[in-house]
């Protein structure tokens, strides 16, 4: 195809996918056709054959201008590029809450479905790097693990990482979650986003926004952030705005990292939570120990059977919710038990917090509190509830919002790595990585004669999700022995 044609091709598929009515189609390629510096349209033909994706067509697009020297060969310039060129099909974002919140008002599921195809459509949720990911799920005791080998983000060439050392900082947008980063252009070392639009959002008579995560890793992975450029910050009133959340979209769960380092996601310094519409193992898991809290007698609790140390409310009150995970909260916040490495303060410095998720089933609200602790130790300098360093060689990063569910989100390292222990149980010529060499001597002492070439793949995937759910069993404060499970009732007594 040449240039004219993968365009029409672009403005057509765009047609049919409703983004632009046909009476848009000029007014888009001249916008289209001046970001490349092509100052004719000859399209001799009509444009028929072959579906392509819109991602495929981009790429193609891309390719012209790096070939013609429009831009350079570099990873940001080619985003910047891509994301002007669709913000050629796109809305203000006026228009586009305007249409979410006609939908809305007859139904928010309606709403969402229509956002959400308007992000995949205008490219700005990367489907085709997301399908690079490796993701299968694996049966355990508390429920099938979700695995993910996360491929999908585009490795930068020395030049460009270069390039990015140059640029001034501006301090603008502030950080990556900024209301402000909504039709930015990008430059090196901050992605383009000229595509990017979000919904406005009021949660306690506070703005706040809605979009999806470019890089999903759930089906309709979505983050709700402040329109404040304001740190992480886990207290009563998070809660009351995750159940806000899901009282707005009962489709969602909406969940929030924990407020501290280590136990809280990669940023804290933006304070937002991240949801979806998926149900993930921990949300399946059941209640193995039901108990009453004196404060909050019309309320269910009880501790989930799960890695971690999660205590699930049950209510159709929300109110008498909050007030008891904000009671919840407090007490743990200074609560230690030296019987299991427990202490809610070095000094002045606190290592006590949570992990809230909040979804509605059933016509029935559910906040599941997360206990989490952030303490270090000479033998644990990393953290004592994080991952030790025996699961290191597969997951050494925080375990945030998305792991604590049950989502495992591995290195791309591991694609090749995995590979080679494969071989490396075969017996055959390998190059495994020297620190999952004592792993894959366990694996050949365990399976003995019994590993082949055409279960190989399979057993290291099975083995691989053992060790996330070593991952989670290390993260949680009350383990899953006798006697963390008494620890984790006195914890409950204490606060009955």
């Amino acid at each position: 195809m040449n240039i004219y044609q993968v365009i029409q091709k672009l403005i057509n598929k765009e047609i049919d996918l409703n983004l632009i009515d046909k009476e848009d189609e000029i007014y888009v390629r001249n916008k289209i056709i001046d970001l490349l510096g092509i100052n004719d349209f000859i399209l001799k033909e009509s444009v028929k054959g072959e579906d392509y994706s819109i991602p495929d067509l981009l790429e193609e697009i891309i390719g012209y201008a790096c070939e013609h020297k429009i831009i350079e060969d570099l990873f940001y310039e080619k985003e910047i590029l891509s994301s002007k060129i669709m913000d050629c099909f796109m809305s203000k974002p006026s228009t586009i809450n305007k249409i979410f919140y006609e939908k809305f008002k007859d139904n928010p599921e309606v709403a969402t479905n229509y956002f959400y195809e308007l992000s995949k459509n205008n490219n700005y949720i990367q489907t085709k790097q997301i399908a690079r990911n490796i993701n299968y799920k694996a049966a355990t005791e508390y429920g099938d693990l979700d695995i993910t080998i996360n491929l999908s983000k585009p490795e930068k060439n020395p030049k460009d990482i270069a390039r990015e050392k140059l640029v001034k900082s501006t301090n603008y947008p502030k950080c990556l979650l900024c209301i402000e980063n909504e039709g930015y252009a990008g430059k090196a070392g901050h992605p383009a986003r000229s595509n990017h639009r979000m919904i406005r959002l009021n949660l306690l008579d506070e703005k706040w926004n809605f979009q999806y995560s470019p890089y999903a890793y759930y089906n309709e992975h979505c983050i709700v952030l402040s329109s404040e450029h304001r740190d992480m910050k886990v207290d009563r009133n998070t809660f009351s705005r995750l159940l806000e959340f899901v009282k707005q979209f009962p489709h969602y769960f909406a969940g929030s990292n924990a407020d501290l380092p280590i136990v809280g996601g990669s940023i804290l310094s933006h304070d937002h939570y991240q949801g979806g519409r998926y149900e993930f193992a921990m949300a399946k898991a059941e209640e193995e120990y039901k108990f009453k809290l004196n404060k909050f007698p019309n309320i269910s609790f009880g501790i989930v059977k799960w890695p971690m140390s999660v205590i699930r409310i049950k209510a159709e009150n929300t109110a008498a919710m909050i007030e008891a995970a904000d009671y919840i909260l407090n007490e743990w916040r200074k609560y230690s038990d030296p019987s299991v490495g427990i202490y809610a303060y070095t000094e002045n410095v606190p290592h006590n917090t949570v992990t809230p998720i909040a979804r509605k089933r059933n016509g029935i609200f559910e906040l599941d509190i997360v206990l989490r602790n952030n303490r270090t130790s000479k033998e644990h300098p990393l953290g004592i509830f994080h991952p030790h360093e025996d699961v290191q060689h597969i997951k050494k990063e925080n375990i945030g919002l998305i792991e604590v569910m049950g989502l495992a989100v591995l290195p791309a390292r591991l694609k090749i790595e995995l590979k080679e222990v494969e071989k490396y149980l075969l017996n055959i010529d390998n190059n495994i990585s020297q620190n999952h060499i004592t792993w894959a001597e366990s694996l050949k002492e365990k399976y003995e004669d019994k590993i082949n070439e055409d279960n190989v793949q399979e057993i290291v995937r099975k083995e691989t999700a053992a060790k996330f759910l070593r991952v989670l069993e290390d993260a949680g404060v009350f383990k899953r022995n006798q006697e963390g499970l008494d620890a984790f009732k006195c914890f409950i007594n204490r606060i009955s």
